[in-house]
């Protein structure tokens, strides 16, 4: 997707968007013109009147771009098969700021899948952020959630973001560090 950098577009139709790093949640209207400046994992962070915004990519279609299709499992999948669906769901998760996932900036540090009793799943994650102010810690824990229920069976994400340890460069991927400059 990295394609639309910089691609302008007109909202076509009101859409909620995260002011970028702040978090504040605003209604974007008709009319107003922009660029794409990230096109990452399924969300959007466009740059409209000096301020960057976060758009999530179920509302693609009002910035003309095509929305992202929902995950799917094998047929009878397996708490591993959720698992790792869970971590590819991750994957897709930018922070707005760099253009990194989120496994792969190390913000993810555990993630578990438990059975329920209607045969639905549960699947609890432990994440942090890379600074414990970031006004978008929010916004990428509600990304993480809505990613994760978005896997056939899985009935909640419980992702909880924590501080200890305490995140650091070092647990970035090397792919990451390399791309970042901070190898």
């Amino acid at each position: 997707m990295r394609g639309h950098d910089n691609q302008p577009f007109v909202i076509s139709r009101p859409v909620s968007g995260v002011i970028v790093p702040a978090g504040t949640l605003v209604q974007l209207q008709i009319g107003q013109a922009g660029y794409i400046t990230q096109a990452l994992g399924g969300s959007f962070t466009v740059y409209i009147d000096g301020n960057l915004f976060r758009i999530a990519g179920t509302d693609a279609d009002a910035i003309g771009q095509e929305t992202i299709e929902a995950p799917e499992l094998p047929p009878n999948a397996t708490d591993d098969d959720v698992r790792e669906l869970a971590w590819r769901q991750m994957r897709t998760c930018y922070d707005p700021e760099i253009p990194i996932n989120i496994v792969e900036l190390g913000l993810i540090y555990d993630c578990a899948v438990r059975n329920n009793d209607d045969g639905t799943r549960h699947v609890a994650v432990s994440m942090t952020l890379t600074a414990p102010g970031c006004g978008m810690g929010e916004v990428l824990v509600r990304d993480v959630r809505e990613k994760i229920e978005l896997i056939p069976t899985v009935r909640e994400a419980a992702v909880e973001l924590v501080f200890d340890p305490p995140w650091n460069q070092g647990m970035m991927s090397d792919a990451a560090r390399l791309q970042t400059g901070m190898y």
